[in-house]
């Protein structure tokens, strides 16, 4: 059966409880097992595909997101089929357009609109949140995107923002991409972002295995340590992996499981280099449904590692 739906923000699109994340992923695949991977996710209820341009300058070209576009096409899926989230980053914002920025996604990945657009972190304290509103909100009036959505934002930011939209009458941020796993809770599971839940904007967990440490690998790149807690979280791996043996599921089912019990979570993000593996996560759905949401967080509560750590609001 198709794994469960769940609504982006109020009034969104429904998609399922888990999605993909195209970082760097489709580089490193044979085209083929990426189609059939493709293929794979639609036909088990995953319909929501996180599709970024990345890269640095003078760092090796990366064509995740050419691929994606190819894949789709060699899949025969029609634009309807899926949807498409895209990242804007805000580094070089105003200078440089988020419509020029979306539409050179747009040309990588081969559509014409986003149905999401998740903004990347703030780093600036002199962003202007206003005129961010204003130009997301003309760039929904074009058709070039659906909703909008942050990554990694303050629970206040967030209200700021939602605060501008709602004076104005223009659309808000939908969802917030939010680092969410059985070592990461404080930010998600806080009093300030409760707060923005109850505001309509809906949850999805992103780095749910923290690059693959939570899983006991290591060697790839991984994102941000807030509260310098990663060696703590290396060393629980072991020990989450017995955790989820006696509940006769996988550490990376035991993780995604996990991340489907917050009430406001839409969507997990997660990544898959197989068809072979991505049949083994979306088990997680189930296993969700057969242990249950008390049972789970009980069971992984001793590997919350950022508690006490780092800032409920957020960066």
């Amino acid at each position: 059966m198709p794994i469960p739906q769940r609504r982006i923000g109020r009034d969104g699109p429904r998609t399922g409880v888990l999605s993909l994340g195209s970082w760097h992923t489709y580089d490193r695949m044979d085209f083929r097992e990426a189609v059939s991977l493709l293929q794979a996710a639609v036909d088990a209820g995953i319909t929501l595909f996180d599709v970024g341009v990345y890269g640095l300058p003078g760092s090796p070209p990366v064509f995740t997101d050419v691929l994606f576009s190819a894949m789709v096409r060699a899949a025969g899926l029609r634009r309807e089929d899926y949807l498409l989230s895209a990242k804007l980053w805000l580094e070089g914002y105003p200078e440089h357009s988020l419509r020029s920025q979306l539409e050179n996604a747009f040309f990588r990945a081969g559509v014409t609109h986003a149905d999401l657009v998740i903004l990347g972190d703030l780093r600036r304290d002199d962003t202007d949140l206003h005129a961010l509103v204003t130009d997301l909100a003309e760039l929904h009036a074009a058709g070039l995107i659906g909703q909008w959505g942050v990554n990694n934002w303050s629970a206040s930011a967030i209200k700021a923002v939602h605060g501008f939209a709602a004076a104005d009458g223009v659309p808000g941020p939908a969802i917030a991409q939010l680092k969410y796993s059985v070592a990461r809770r404080s930010i998600p599971d806080g009093e300030p972002f409760a707060s923005v839940f109850d505001l309509g904007v809906s949850l999805q967990a992103s780095d749910v295995f923290e690059g693959g440490v939570l899983l006991g690998k290591g060697g790839r790149q991984v994102g941000r340590d807030p509260g310098g807690v990663r060696q703590r979280i290396a060393d629980s791996a072991a020990e989450l992996a017995k955790v989820a043996e006696n509940v006769g599921a996988t550490p990376a089912q035991l993780c995604l499981a996990f991340t489907l019990t917050h009430p406001a979570n839409t969507t997990t993000l997660f990544g898959a280099t197989s068809v072979r593996q991505l049949e083994d996560n979306l088990k997680a759905v189930a296993l969700a449904e057969r242990v249950g949401a008390a049972d789970l967080r009980t069971l992984v509560e001793p590997f919350w590692a950022d508690r006490d750590a780092v800032d409920p609001e957020g960066p």
